[in-house]
């Protein structure tokens, strides 16, 4: 029997799906991007690149398979860059370090025995990890209403809001707030967007900084 469900249904899906995925993180990915010591145009730049390729990957994936098939980025990963900070190198280091990171998930995928090596860590010390990297971040809507509760209650209060009545859309909604807000403090104190910021920021990797190497490897863990 012939499907009959609508088109819209699987396009209201995707883009939920896409909105959700997206806005629940992005702020971790641009924090940890920060934090190892990419300037605001490198961040925002890398961003863009990490947002482009899961997007071509999705798209081809999905197209290869027949079946929906979403490419994400590792938020624990992410959340590992938050609390790690400037290694030594600075960014061109983190910037090889991502190199390492991405021959180590190649080589767990083709090797089998290093994915299962890796899958044998214990549950309880990977959340324990996990717990004290996010742990900041998670606490970081609380400082930020002390610090400018005119800025950061709207989205709080959007999120809460939404997340009892329509759980779905409580994240891109409360993105839209984020956006009102923004928007709203720009008009409010007159400042201008820099145009140099919307254009992509390149960077030189330096994967032989001992720093790659070092933190690459629990990087990967984490991923």
């Amino acid at each position: 029997m012939p499907d009959t469900s609508p088109l819209s249904r699987p396009i209201l899906a995707g883009l939920v799906t896409a909105l959700v995925g997206f806005t629940s993180a992005f702020a971790v990915v641009l924090t940890g991007l920060g934090a190892v010591g990419a300037s605001p145009a490198q961040a925002a730049s890398g961003l863009l690149a990490v947002t482009l390729t899961m997007g071509l990957g999705s798209i081809a994936l999905s197209a290869r398979y027949r079946m929906p098939i979403t490419v994400a980025w590792s938020t624990p990963g992410a959340a590992l860059l938050a609390a790690t900070g400037i290694v030594e190198g600075g960014w061109p280091a983190a910037v090889g370090a991502f190199l390492v990171v991405a021959a180590l998930i190649l080589l767990a995928g083709l090797w089998p025995g290093l994915g299962r090596l890796i899958a044998r860590i214990p549950v309880a010390i990977a959340q324990a990890m996990l717990a004290g990297v996010l742990l900041p971040l998670c606490l970081a809507p609380i400082t930020g209403i002390v610090e400018n509760p005119w800025c950061v209650l709207p989205v709080v209060l959007t999120w809460l809001v939404f997340a009892r009545l329509a759980p779905r859309w409580a994240v891109p909604l409360a993105f839209v707030a984020a956006a009102v807000v923004v928007a709203v403090d720009l008009v409010r104190t007159g400042a201008a967007v820099d145009p140099q910021l919307l254009v992509p920021a390149s960077s030189s990797p330096c994967p032989r900084s001992p720093s790659a190497a070092s933190w690459g490897s629990p990087c990967r863990c984490s991923s």
